[in-house]
């Protein structure tokens, strides 16, 4: 199906991959990040850039009925063969398709390969890479070396685009893609009936695109079912693998089965497929890992398919006889020794030294999961071993390898002691000794006798094609019927797995197929035999120039069956060009490959905005106490400077290695042990690094610990890893039952000494993974001499910034670092001085003019580590043998050079002192720590994560990738990011973080009348107190000379439910109106049982005439239709002006208004006596003397509390007046003033 590539660059920069009927839309959406990268927003944590940073894309696939395209201009002259994902490079997000292929191989009928000859990557965030300059020239070397990784700073970074040398590794020839079927499985892990290639099903250990294409497998499976079909059938997502794939057509002439009837050629096929698990080039990646995958780990699979005429089902004549066929499938794997072993890149052929990384007990679990995961893929395992016996690092990796195999689940026998069919077996065949003699390679045949009965065990995939025929003489309908299937596995290594394996790998197939043949009476012309020798050997270079850099060794005896000088002196060159690329190429061939797999530290991948995923994620953090729990485990962690001696081995290190602490400290879990000086420091030996020392003390110190564990019956110790930089060297031990749990054991090492050159002085680190927590231990040796702690501070800079381990880690990206070892700081003063502290005991003192410790407080070395509180003497420099200190010419000042320093939030450390060891001009130092582990229940997490999504997707709909509109703001469409940990993401006009789950922001206030306007002189901020009312209306009025403002207020309907009662007076101005609405006095009453009998409907009281002494109406209606019934007789004293108890919150204006008033205007409104100040003259004529009124109703919210305050300053004042309550002054047709009796 043909593809284009389009490209939208305004108003939104969108890039389409376009079949017949569909369309997949990419949109790149900037965040807060981005801003904070481009240095438009300041962000006040150097961190948040970096924990928060994701790339976001918007992506939508869409029925081309229902997108608009017309903004778009092709982008891609040629139609282009699918997407291999989305990567981030530098900030910036690129779109990968694959512009050109061929196809190399036919599998079965309608099951096509294709090899990967170019592809390009299109940024999906900016123009400026558009006419990037790149190197397209000789995509790939048939028979030359990759060169990919080589040309890095050549040329302009400016011009140079930064995806090119991952253009160039994936366009050299050796990815491969299918759009027809699964080619990262086997024909016999495949669905026979499968109609479509569903790219999530795909077995990722061989799929090397998966970091990329991920986010899209991931959307995938969040589309519905129809358009997840359809994105199925536009093969838009493309699947790679890496290895090697072709087909070679077979005549019928030579074909060992053929039909005469059908005329068709029969094909036979190669698939090798090199495993991503544990991806890498010859010297940096070796043996295995934790997880159990291996170095140069591929699956190889011969197919054989050959047309056959058979009968349908229902035994017709042949004239119903339909054209269909039988495929024959054998599959075999490849990889490096599973132990771990590391080998270093040397300019010498044959000279490279093998160094065992980790004991065999250590090794044993990797082992066990490693053929543990074979035996549940492909059944019984026979392993052939073609290491040689007398070179010395391949002899003791044989050894290793016969201890895993002894000491595995794998290797018992069956029920009837039979060795024939137990699920591992291995044998020995010493490749080099036994093809020594005259007949040279022909010799390797001799393996046949040793493996045939397994082989025959193991059998083979056999299929047929038949079809049948309906009743009613329909189309017929083909199925596949599975006749055998393949029981077992041999796995082939030599030290690379390249040249020797491949050889006998061909071996073994060929007696697969000869079996084959064998069973249906065939057998295959020499022809034949030729065709797949010469298969064989296309493969054996495609696998070395992937792994090596050059093609097999020995290719020309397995092309041809015999060696000639002109395939000897090509090995010779190939052997040559190894050596250079090994030493100078890899590198950065192997840094290509960890971008492409997505294995750097701080690499990213592309988040594909989803907002239900983005809620899944935010809940799952929030709920971690559901599926994550944690564990103490302690750590004992010892360094000791040897100076140099042997004689301590056969000491009782029982004292600084199982000291007399807590019970709870003793036995720990992990155990890190340094040594610094554990050889003399001559000038022979900073070059290099002899391991004999290093092993003797690795023996003594795992006997000193497990004699210990035996005497409290505790578990045995096993040495994890070990490494060493001449004199350092750090051996890591731990508990047997806790191995389960590690995982990720890296070392590495950083020499200081004479500028990096040497070894004299530098660091060893090993790191790991217990659980989820990432622990890293350092031992390091620097400078020494009183006055270089200057030069101190630079080491500790060099090893900081200098060691790392794979995957780009450094030390800093772990969550618990261990510093330990000899850093030479001194003591700042004379030796006398320091001495005479000694013996007094004075040690703060002492401290307070350690080198390291001032370094440390002055932010020089050292930064955000710990040490705790030294309660121990100084540790150098004594005399042998005994505990004086130096007493040589030198005198050196005593000094704390032995130090442990910690860092991390989840370590705390309990103990920390020195031990009585003698034999050193050292004391040993050890410390003990409690660290906390994080624990994740990876299977509870993702029921969580399903069952979250599930009640999250009916809630939130999705978002488009093809808008045309310039205002999207596309932070509402995906949400802000939080600018600093622990914050909410910022608000939008859209989006309100303080609403539950972010759901949208819609208005829903009207004004509590119709014409009421939000009042102007409010403060923008709804926090800042105010007397003013929300809303306000404007009435127009002919009779006044002044504009009527009018309050607009809800008031509580009386329980009685006929009439509201008058709001209290408030002397402030016309807004105490709206507020009376508490007591009446008896006269008013009187006249309201007067006018009860005519009461009507209440209405709103009539606007105030010119007449009428500027009175202000209100605005309020009330809807009742009842009689209003008698109300109680008010107070006499409230018919005239209140007192300034009157109102619940009297203003000062308020009470300055009312004492200003006359009392002529009113004359019969006399103030009530003031209770807390004694009596008060009286105004008026018949004065009473009453109590304190109640009250008046308190209003029901705070707002309209402001309305009593004080005088509105939108009113004119006015004399205080006492209205009749609203249904006199509705009766009545107007307010009138209350009389006096």
């Amino acid at each position: 199906m043909s593809i284009r590539v389009l490209l939208r660059e305004y108003s939104h920069r969108s890039i389409a991959l376009v079949t017949s009927d569909h369309a997949l839309i990419f949109r790149h959406t900037p965040s807060t990040n981005d801003a904070i990268a481009n240095g438009a927003l300041n962000s006040m944590s150097r961190n948040s850039l970096d924990s928060t940073s994701v790339p976001k894309c918007m992506v939508e696939f869409a029925d081309l009925k229902t997108v608009d395209l017309s903004d778009y201009r092709t982008l891609s002259p040629l139609p282009v063969h699918g997407t291999l994902g989305l990567i981030t490079i530098n900030n910036d997000v690129f779109l990968c398709v694959v512009t050109n292929a061929t196809k190399v191989a036919s599998v079965r009928p309608g099951e096509t390969v294709e090899r990967i000859l170019k592809v390009d990557f299109y940024c999906l965030n900016s123009t400026e890479y558009d006419h990037a300059f790149g190197d397209n020239l000789e995509p790939y070397t048939v028979e030359g070396q990759d060169n990919y990784g080589s040309g890095a700073g050549r040329r302009d970074p400016a011009q140079e685009h930064p995806c090119l040398e991952l253009e160039k590794m994936l366009g050299n020839g050796s990815f491969y893609f299918s759009t027809d079927f699964d080619v990262t499985n086997r024909l016999q892990d495949r669905p026979t009936e499968a109609l479509t290639l569903e790219i999530d099903s795909l077995d990722e250990s061989f799929l090397w695109n998966s970091y990329m294409i991920s986010p899209l497998v991931k959307f995938r499976t969040r589309l519905a079912a129809r358009d997840k079909k359809a994105l199925d059938r536009s093969r838009i997502l493309t699947s790679a693998i890496r290895g090697f794939v072709l087909t070679i057509t077979i005549p019928t002439s030579s074909a060992p089965l053929s039909t005469r009837k059908t005329g068709l050629p029969s094909t036979l096929t190669l698939i090798s497929r090199l495993s991503c698990r544990r991806a890498g080039t010859r010297f940096n990646s070796r043996g295995i890992d934790d997880d159990g995958n291996v170095a140069n780990f591929v699956e190889s699979e011969t197919i054989y398919w050959c047309p056959t005429v058979s009968a349908n089902v229902f035994g017709e004549s042949s004239i119903n006889e339909k054209p269909a066929g039988i495929c024959f499938s054998y599959a075999q794997i490849r990889g490096s020794v599973p132990v771990f072993w590391e080998q270093a890149a040397g300019l010498i052929p044959g000279q490279q030294k093998i160094s065992i990384t980790r004991s065999k007990e250590g090794s044993q679990p990797a082992f066990d999961k490693h053929f543990g995961e074979l035996e549940q893929n492909y059944g019984a395992v026979h392993i052939v071993n073609l290491l040689s016996e007398t070179r010395h690092g391949e002899a003791e990796l044989t050894q290793l390898y016969k201890y895993g195999v002894k000491h595995s689940a794998l290797n018992r026998p069956d029920d009837h002691n039979s060795r024939d069919h137990e699920l591992l077996r291995e044998t020995e065949f010493d490749f080099h000794a036994e093809t020594k003699g005259p007949n040279g390679y022909e010799a390797a045949s001799m393996i046949r006798r040793q493996i045939e009965n397994s082989a025959e065990g193991f059998a083979y995939y056999l299929s047929e094609e038949i079809e049948d025929a309906s009743d009613d003489y329909e189309k017929p309908h083909r199925r596949t019927v599975v006749v055998l299937q393949q029981e077992g596995v041999f796995r082939t290594n030599c030290l690379d797995c390249l040249d020797r394996t491949n050889l006998i790998q061909t071996i073994i197939s060929q007696m697969a197929i000869e079996s084959f043949l064998g069973h249906r009476g065939k057998s295959a012309a020499s022809d034949f035999w030729m065709r797949h020798s010469s298969l064989w050997a296309d493969n054996g270079d495609a696998l070395s120039r992937i792994y090596a850099g050059t093609g097999a060794l020995k290719s020309s005896f397995t092309r041809h069956g015999k060696m000639s000088l002109a395939g000897a002196i090509a090995d010779a060159r190939k052997s040559a060009t190894r050596l250079y690329i090994n030493n100078f190429a890899d590198k950065g061939r192997q840094n290509t490959i960890d971008v492409l797999l997505g294995r750097l530290v701080g690499q990213t991948p592309v988040h594909l905005f989803d907002p239900i995923n983005d809620f899944v994620t935010a809940e799952l953090s929030k709920r971690s106490a559901e599926y994550q729990s944690s564990e103490m485990i302690n750590i004992y962690a010892g360094t000791f400077n040897l100076n140099g001696r042997t004689t301590g081995i056969e000491e009782d290190l029982s004292s600084w290695l199982c000291p007399e602490i807590e019970a709870s400290q003793q036995q720990p879990e992990i155990v890190a042990v340094g040594f610094q000086e554990i050889v003399e420091l001559s000038p022979q030996q900073i070059m290099n690094s002899d391991p004999t020392r290093k092993q003797l003390w690795e023996k003594a110190v795992r006997k000193t610990l497990n004699r210990h564990a035996r005497a409290v019956d505790s578990e045995h110790y096993v040495l994890l890893r070990s490494g060493q930089l001449v004199g350092a060297a750090l051996c890591i031990f731990v508990k047997s039952s806790v191995l389960k749990h590690i995982k990720n054991v890296e070392g590495s090492v950083k020499k200081t000494g004479m500028s990096g050159m040497a070894g004299n002085k530098g660091a060893v680190a090993i790191r790991m993974e217990y659980a989820n927590t990432q622990i890293c231990i350092v031992t390091a040796h620097l400078a020494a001499g009183f006055a270089n702690y200057e030069e101190r501070n630079r080491d500790y800079t060099t090893i900081h910034h200098g060691l790392r381990f794979q995957r780009n880690r450094g030390i800093d990206d772990h969550d618990t670092v261990i510093w330990l070892g000899d850093f030479n700081y001194r003591i700042g003063l004379i030796a006398e001085k320091v001495k005479k502290y000694i013996q007094m005991g004075d040690l703060e003192a002492l401290y307070g003019n350690d080198q390291l410790n001032l370094q440390m407080v002055a932010g020089l070395t050292f930064p955000y580590y710990s040490e705790s509180r030294i309660t121990f003497n100084p540790t150098y420099k004594f005399d042998l043998g005994n505990d004086n200190y130096d007493t040589s010419e030198k005198a050196r000042i005593p000094a704390w050079t032995d130090r442990i320093l910690r860092k991390g939030a989840n370590i705390r450390q309990i103990n920390y002192n020195s031990a009585p060891l003698r034999f050193s001009d050292h004391r040993p130092v050890y410390a003990t720590f409690q660290c906390t582990v994080s624990i994740i229940d990876e299977e509870a997490r993702e029921a969580l994560s399903r069952e979250i999504y599930v009640r999250r997707r009916g809630i939130v709909s999705s978002t488009t990738a093809n808008t045309v509109d310039e205002d999207t703001d596309d932070e509402d469409l995906i949400g802000y990011d939080s600018i600093e940990p622990g914050l909410p993401p910022a608000s939008s006009d859209k989006r309100k973080w303080w609403l539950d789950n972010g759901k949208f922001a819609r208005s829903a206030l009207e004004p509590a009348q119709k014409g009421a306007v939000p009042n102007s002189k409010r403060p923008s901020n709804p926090y800042t107190y105010s007397d003013e009312p929300d809303w306000v209306s404007v009435p127009r009025a002919p009779t006044r000379s002044f504009s009527q403002v009018s309050t607009t207020s809800t008031i509580r309907k009386p329980a009685n439910g006929g009439r509201k009662l008058p709001p209290p007076y408030d002397p402030s101005g016309a807004l105490s109106l709206l507020q009376k609405t508490s007591q009446s006095s008896p006269i008013q009453a009187k006249q309201t049982q007067a006018n009860s009998s005519t009461a009507k409907n209440i209405l709103p009281p009539p606007n105030l005439t010119s007449t009428q002494d500027h009175r202000l109406s209100t605005s309020t209606t009330s809807p009742t239709t009842k009689k209003a019934p008698p109300v109680a007789r008010k107070p006499v004293h409230l018919t005239g002006s209140p007192s300034l108890n009157s109102s619940p919150t009297p203003s000062f204006s308020s009470v300055a208004s009312t004492r200003r008033q006359p009392a002529t205007d009113h004359p019969g409104s006399a103030l009530p006596p003031r209770r807390a100040t004694g009596s008060s003259p009286m105004i008026g004529r018949d004065q009473k003397d009453f109590t304190t009124p109640p009250p008046p109703p308190q209003p029901r919210r705070g707002g309209a509390k402001s309305m009593v305050e004080g005088p509105n300053p939108g009113l004119l004042s006015r004399p205080p007046v006492d209205l009749m309550d609203d249904e006199a002054g509705m009766i009545g047709g107007s307010w009138e003033t209350l009389k006096p009796r």
